[in-house]
Parts: C-alpha cells; sequence; structure tokens
C-alpha cells in the first residue's frame, strides 16, 4: 500500500508541474503568455489562434486530473490512518475532579 501511495504521489507531483506549465504556455488577457517573445512561434506552430483552444482543453483535463488525484490521495492517506487509530478506541480511565479529592469538613456538611 504505500509503495502504490509514494508511485501515485510522484505522479501527482509530475501532474501539479505539467499544470503550472499550461497554464504559463496561455496567452493571458493582455496577450501575452511566458513564450509569447519568441517571434510568435505558437502562431506559426498552432495556426492562426495560437493554439489556445488545444491549450484550454489540456488545462480542462489537467485541473480535471488534479482534482481527482487529491481527492483520492486525500482518501487513500484516510483511510491508512482509520486502520492505524485503534489506540484512540481504548477505554481511558479519567482523574477524579479536583473538588472531589479534596477533603470536607464536618462544618461545611452541616450547613
Amino acid at each position: 500500500m504505500a509503495l502504490l501511495q509514494g508511485l501515485l504521489t510522484t505522479l501527482f507531483v509530475i501532474l501539479c508541474f505539467m499544470l503550472i506549465f499550461i497554464i504559463l504556455l496561455q496567452k493571458g488577457k493582455g496577450g501575452t503568455g511566458l513564450f509569447s517573445n519568441m517571434g510568435n512561434a505558437n502562431v506559426k506552430l498552432f495556426g492562426g489562434s495560437g493554439g489556445q483552444d488545444l491549450f484550454q482543453k489540456i488545462t480542462w483535463v489537467l485541473a480535471f486530473l488534479f482534482m481527482a488525484g487529491s481527492l483520492g490521495l486525500a482518501l487513500m492517506r484516510n483511510s491508512g490512518s482509520l486502520q492505524s487509530s485503534r489506540v484512540f478506541n481504548q477505554q481511558v480511565e479519567l482523574p477524579t475532579p479536583i473538588a472531589q479529592q479534596m477533603p470536607v469538613s464536618e462544618e461545611s456538611k452541616n450547613e
């Protein structure tokens, strides 16, 4: 189980870097992206729109995989901790309150 969780965590980190890279690659509202100063190479490579439709679709897919991966890893980690938390199910004897430990004088009992 630990090997699978380590593998999935590694894939999740790679997915995070891919998502960061594809977001930085896109053009913003101002029309500049990370690689916009390369002489409009993305317009030549991806056509007139500069491949924005393709980048947006890839971003949506990566964002969905990011959400599903984070939920899956959280559930996997939570189920592992529930199995190992048998210590918390044991009954613990609580100490008696201080008021019961203090000796009571005969005068206070008569009042």
